[in-house]
């Protein structure tokens, strides 16, 4: 009755580099229907739902990363070990050996697969100024799910929580397939009390699941991946080939790019958690309307800024104390390099980092005395001063983004050269009647983003009304709607690279 062709059914299965499984996939969303009504009907059974979650999340890691995911399993077991030493160490000597042992062994592999070609470009260039790439295959998100295990060891370590005897449950904080590939990085002192919960989702969850849901889906695929296809990476590999009134805007266009496809991931990543009886931290809270770049940071990439902050900023700022002023400023530098150097092995994120680092210290040393011009000037509080505020950091921003997406220095040069000197007004009308569609889009993601906040609840209310028949139906008319807006194949995360 049915002639079904297994032997394309396993190769579809099967990992294949280049078709890894990403959400909005039409086969991440057959899978993960049937794992929602496996699901629910283990909902009585925790044991049974855990085991589930942990063999869903292998294989969605291994249809990701390939056979990359037995070190995923090395680093869990790794890592629920030197809990564990570290639980049984009763002197502090001993605790801090097991630290840097857990440091060195989860930044050791790290260091390998990401930065390996880095430093051996840096000794071939001071030694004979060639340079032969070693040839390594970067993990899949081994940059979140390392800092991830981390912060579980590094948390035990300052006694901020005592380590868990199941491996199980540890395994799924570790493997849990929304947060695996792209963040947010979630704290083990979050996720594992939730793993013993009972299944009660509620209404409410399930309307902000799904709204979380479509909101990616429209970011990443409407938005992002349109504008990026259609007009920035066209603009970014040759920029001489437009004026500077393009690549102004194609550099606006990367920032709403890089905004819509992260978000758009953390979106989806934490709907999906919610409709599964988690709540993963939030990753991103409008990060255009901040009004400094200490602003930005606080919305930006949450999960990595606060990782940042309690695991290295604090503990420079410490050491640093007697410094005062100096101390904060060398804390922020290297704060903000490491940053960079996280996103990875390029000079360009290390200037990236490095920039956002003298933003940062250039804010705290003109703290006063912009407050004291603010309030002689009786400027503090205004609305125009809060739109001034947001005009500038986000330029400021924008500008940084410059060198995240060039491939090269050169590149980012010769954008600003256009800029500054081939600039071209005239030229806006024509990019509008040229890239109708693209420029629309834009104009609608910052819009979009400018929206009150208290719009996302009203509508989670209002879908939370419905009944669960219409919300799929709304789910499905979404799904369609941004597969007919999709300009080509589904596109990789940006965030994968990292």
């Amino acid at each position: 009755m049915f002639d079904l062709d297994f032997q394309k059914i396993s190769s579809l299965l099967s990992f294949s580099p280049n078709d890894p499984l990403m959400f909005g996939s039409g086969l991440f969303l057959f899978l993960f229907f049937f794992l929602l009504l496996f699901y629910r009907l283990f909902a009585n059974s925790k044991n049974a739902r855990i085991l589930l979650l942990i063999v869903f999340s292998l294989y969605f890691y291994y249809k990701a990363s390939g056979l990359f995911f037995l070190l995923l399993i090395l680093n869990a077991a790794a890592n629920f070990q030197f809990g564990k030493w570290m639980g049984d160490a009763t002197e502090q000597s001993k605790k801090r050996m097991i630290l840097v042992l857990s440091l060195i062994f989860n930044l050791g592999i790290l260091g390998y697969f990401k930065y390996t070609n880095f430093f051996v470009e840096i000794v071939g260039n001071i030694q004979s100024g060639s340079f032969d790439p070693v040839d390594i295959i970067l993990p899949i998100g081994i940059s979140f799910y390392t800092f991830k295990s981390l912060s579980y060891v590094i948390d035990i370590y300052l006694e901020m929580m005592k380590p868990t005897k199941s491996f199980r449950d540890f395994s799924l904080f570790v493997f849990f397939f929304p947060n695996i590939l792209a963040g947010p990085i979630d704290r083990a002192s979050k996720f594992l009390p939730q793993v013993q919960q009972d299944y009660n989702i509620t209404r409410r969850d399930i309307a902000m699941g799904l709204m979380l849901i479509m909101m990616g889906l429209v970011k990443k695929i409407m938005i992002a991946d349109y504008i990026g296809l259609n007009f920035v990476d066209r603009v970014f590999e040759v920029p001489l080939r437009f004026t500077g009134v393009e690549n102004l805007l194609a550099v606006y266009g990367y920032t709403l790019q890089l905004y819509a496809d992260f978000s758009g991931y953390s979106d989806i990543a934490i709907g999906i958690a919610l409709l599964l009886g988690f709540k993963l931290m939030e990753n991103f809270n409008y990060p255009f309307k901040a009004k400094s770049i200490a602003d930005f940071w606080r919305r930006w990439h949450i999960s990595l800024s606060s990782w940042l902050l309690d695991y290295v900023f604090r503990p420079l700022q410490i050491n640093f104390r007697n410094w005062r002023v100096a101390g904060n400023i060398a804390s922020l530098i290297i704060t903000f390099t490491l940053i960079g150097l996280w996103h990875g092995a390029n000079w360009a994120f290390i200037v990236w980092g490095l920039l956002h680092g003298v933003y940062m210290s250039i804010g705290l040393l003109t703290r006063k005395s912009k407050n004291n011009i603010f309030n002689k000037l009786k400027l503090a509080d205004t609305k125009l001063l809060g739109f001034g505020q947001i005009f500038i950091t986000f330029n400021l921003v924008a500008f940084s983004f410059l060198f995240f997406r060039a491939d090269s220095f050169e590149t980012a040069l010769n954008i600003l050269n256009q800029m500054f000197f081939f600039f071209k007004p005239e030229v806006f009308s024509q990019f509008i009647a040229g890239y109708t569609p693209t420029f629309i889009l834009i104009a609608f993601g910052f819009l979009f983003h400018f929206l009150p906040g208290s719009l996302l609840d009203k509508s989670v209310s209002v879908l939370e009304g419905m009944p669960l028949v219409v919300q799929a139906l709304i789910l499905a008319v979404v799904i369609w709607s941004v597969v007919q807006v999709q300009y080509a194949d589904l596109q990789p995360f940006i965030y994968f690279q990292f």
